[in-house]
């Protein structure tokens, strides 16, 4: 039984949903995502949608939630938005952006240049004593996700002093080092 996918889904004020055949389309003032499914129907009631499997097959019940959590956050998104904040640890270490290029200077004889994808909309912040911030903001979870990964795998944080490209609040394992 799956206790994520039993639960309702309540849609926002400003969000419509249109369930096709094969795929759910979501709009809101945000944007608009869609997203295609098999194994699961959706029900839908004035403002709540309700995902109900097709068969009791193992397959069909890994589905139920996995659909239950993106139709969740594809509505949340395009209502409210994702934002991700990675932080860059290090002397020297400096972010800014053109535009949606973003331009990384972490330690390298280069500096890295990363074209962002046009719906993800990218910040950098830079104060006198603190570490640069990239700010990441979109209403497709799953692409802001991407995007930050693929700036953190640019330069990981290390274990020892922590140096490298990490998100706000993330907690590191630190090691001790040497002891002589």
């Amino acid at each position: 039984m799956s206790r994520i996918g039993n639960n309702p889904i309540s849609i926002t004020a400003g969000v419509t949903v249109d369930i096709q055949a094969d795929k759910v389309v979501v709009k809101g003032n945000l944007g608009e995502l869609e997203q295609d499914y098999s194994g699961v129907s959706f029900e839908v009631s004035d403002d709540t949608i309700v995902v109900k499997r097709n068969s009791e097959s193992k397959d069909h019940k890994a589905k139920h939630g996995l659909y239950r959590a993106l139709v969740a956050n594809m509505i949340e998104g395009v209502s409210k938005g994702f934002t991700k904040e990675l932080e860059l640890v290090g002397v020297g270490y400096r972010a800014s952006n053109q535009g949606q290029k973003l331009d990384l200077a972490l330690g390298f004889s280069h500096n890295i240049l990363l074209d962002v994808a046009p719906e993800v909309k990218v910040e950098t912040i830079s104060e006198k004593g603190k570490n640069p911030i990239i700010k990441l903001t979109s209403f497709d979870k799953q692409l802001v996700g991407f995007v930050a990964a693929k700036i953190r795998s640019f330069r990981p944080p290390e274990p020892y002093k922590g140096k490298g490209v990490k998100f706000v609040g993330e907690e590191l394992r630190r090691k001790a080092g040497k002891s002589a």
